[in-house]
């Protein structure tokens, strides 16, 4: 008795003719009934009634057909966990962070997956949030650390990290410095230093301005936020960041809460549900690492 003919038989069972399961399984008619022929004799008993044009299962072709079936999938579970140690062994996965990210909490990860699984190749590419969750969506990526103003984006499963909200930030001699809040209307006086469209900040920051009816004068762009804030600390405008980046030039930049901005950027770790096992073992080293981490200050927040 051999799988093949298990196979056959259970495709002749369900097709309940010879020549559309000898289609199904790529064989020739003769083949197949060749094949099931010698696992009658095997079995010592006749499994399908060939009197009429339709074949039908005899009853001893009743009781062999669950059997038959479990014989299958247990075949083929055998070769999906011999599978899943394999690209546990060896494979590659491709890991897409924010641009400029300094989340170390990731990094903490990607190392500790290495050293339980050092034959997996891991590649590292940096992109616009945007980008990246296209990238996860069309496979080209299999987990990428995003900046949105939605999680989990539509489509895929999701870990989120950091919610946090918007602010205007100055330097210390700007005109809104002594203010403690300004309204998204004020800031049409002023221009603004943003990260590009695409970005979760600029994403935010956009809705958050059309739902006001305004369109803001975004003076200057820069991909990383250190380059917004810098541009800011240079009096060149007023930069849009999250709460977190903002406090990391406290002193050289004043953080004035932004009214009318109610969307918070969200951090996230996005992927696809389908995933293998090197990347299902991957999202657990990841959520491990990034535990509680939602409290802390997040860097690549919003690009």
């Amino acid at each position: 008795m051999e799988l093949r003919q298990l196979e056959y038989f259970v495709a002749v069972a369900e097709e309940a003719n010879f020549t559309r399961a000898a289609e199904r399984v790529h064989i020739s008619q003769s083949g197949i009934s060749a094949q099931i022929r010698q696992l009658e004799h095997d079995l010592g008993a006749t499994l399908i009634d060939r009197s009429s044009r339709t074949a039908t299962l005899t009853a001893a072709g009743e009781a062999a057909l669950l059997h038959a079936r479990a014989a299958l999938a247990s075949a083929d579970a055998m070769r999906q966990a011999v599978d899943d140690v394999n690209q546990l062994i060896r494979g590659r996965l491709v890991v897409g962070m924010v641009t400029a990210c300094t989340i170390k909490p990731l990094f903490d990860a990607l190392s500790a997956f290495h050293v339980a699984h050092p034959g997996i190749e891991i590649t590292l590419t940096e992109d616009s949030s945007d980008r990246l969750v296209e990238r996860v969506r069309a496979g080209a990526i299999d987990l990428a650390l995003v900046a949105t103003s939605t999680a989990p984006p539509k489509g895929l499963d999701a870990f989120p990290i950091i919610s946090e909200g918007l602010v205007a930030a100055v330097s210390p001699d700007h005109p809104l410095a002594g203010q403690s809040r300004v309204t998204l209307a004020e800031l049409g006086d002023h221009a603004i230093v943003c990260m590009p469209t695409g970005t979760g900040i600029r994403t935010v920051f956009d809705e958050a301005c059309a739902a006001a009816g305004l369109r803001p004068d975004i003076a200057l762009q820069a991909s990383a936020p250190d380059a917004v804030a810098d541009l800011a600390i240079r009096g060149l405008g007023v930069a849009i960041l999250s709460e977190s980046m903002a406090t990391d030039y406290r002193g050289r930049l004043t953080a004035v809460a932004l009214d009318g901005v109610d969307i918070p950027a969200v951090l996230a770790l996005v992927w696809k549900s389908l995933g293998g096992p090197a990347l299902r073992e991957l999202v657990r080293h990841t959520r491990r690492s990034f535990g509680d981490v939602q409290t802390e200050p997040a860097a690549a927040v919003g690009r």
